[in-house]
């Protein structure tokens, strides 16, 4: 039920964390993440279609530092405001010459398949939903983290949601909702693994930063689930097969959202990831 979703009011810019900080030009790649500081290590040498042996461990040990501060700052639910010197602070001088190289590479060799998403000041107008403890099929808790997004879309997904309620007797909640490039720089260092460490194949499920539609409110993109923990990660046909699908390809365009990542595009088919593109 949409009684679930606790809307706790805007986030004002004061708590921000980093409020109102511009993170890169729109004018610049995506791969303008470093500070543009002299390092050893140049991206070209960077292996984009299997890291090399060094590099995945390379990888393990930058990931295995970042855990406290991720786990922290999710705990204190900041992860959306993560920076990227917030991402370089707990690394060792060899971790962060690598990672500084890795977020340089250049994204036009990745054969990405979306626009680059001009990265905005932070939001200032954000709203909070709460966490949600959904019962899935097999019994198992699924557990939405803390959200975030902006005003704008936050009305737009409950007035669309309420339809859905009234038409179907269903709804969808968020499972990922506004992010930083610099968060999204390490969720898709977290996922090469899955993906045996290749960068090209990592960016067909996970977008590279400065590319994703989670850290451009213009373009604000929402991750669903529904109420029985189905978000299609591990299995796309579970999300599609939904009646809440369903009624999403006939009726979220009246509510300015549309599929982002549909069947035969470079990107893999993504039925629960859709953009807000306004009324």
């Amino acid at each position: 039920m949409l009684t679930k979703l606790v809307y706790t009011g805007i986030v004002c810019g004061c708590i921000m964390v980093c409020s109102g900080c511009t993170i890169s030009s729109p004018e610049q790649p995506a791969s303008a993440m470093a500070n543009g500081d002299d390092f050893s290590r140049k991206p070209e040498n960077i292996n984009i279609d299997k890291l090399s042996n060094a590099d995945q461990a390379m990888v393990e040990s930058v990931l295995g530092s970042l855990e406290p501060m991720i786990q922290k700052r999710r705990q204190q639910q900041t992860l959306a405001w993560l920076q990227f010197e917030d991402l370089y602070a707990p690394l060792d001088n060899n971790q962060r010459i690598f990672l500084k190289a890795f977020a340089t590479i250049n994204p036009y060799q990745l054969n990405i398949d979306m626009p680059y998403q001009p990265i905005q000041d932070f939001p200032l107008d954000l709203v909070k939903i709460e966490s949600q403890t959904l019962l899935s099929a097999n019994g198992q808790p699924y557990i939405t983290q803390t959200q975030f997004l902006p005003k704008n879309v936050y009305i737009s997904y409950i007035n669309m949601t309420n339809a859905m309620q009234q038409d179907i007797g269903k709804t969808l909640y968020i499972a990922s909702g506004y992010r930083s490039p610099a968060y999204q720089l390490y969720l898709f260092l977290f996922y090469l693994k899955n993906h045996e460490y290749s960068i090209l194949e990592t960016c067909r499920f996970v977008a590279w930063p400065g590319f994703s539609e989670h850290g451009n409110p213009l373009r604000q993109a929402i991750d669903f689930v529904n109420e029985q923990g189905i978000d299609g990660q591990e299995n796309a046909a579970e999300f599609e097969a939904l009646e809440e699908y369903r009624w999403l390809l006939e009726h979220a365009g009246r509510f300015g959202f549309e599929l982002s990542y549909p069947k035969g595009g470079k990107m893999a088919f993504e039925p629960w990831h859709w953009r807000y593109q306004g009324q």
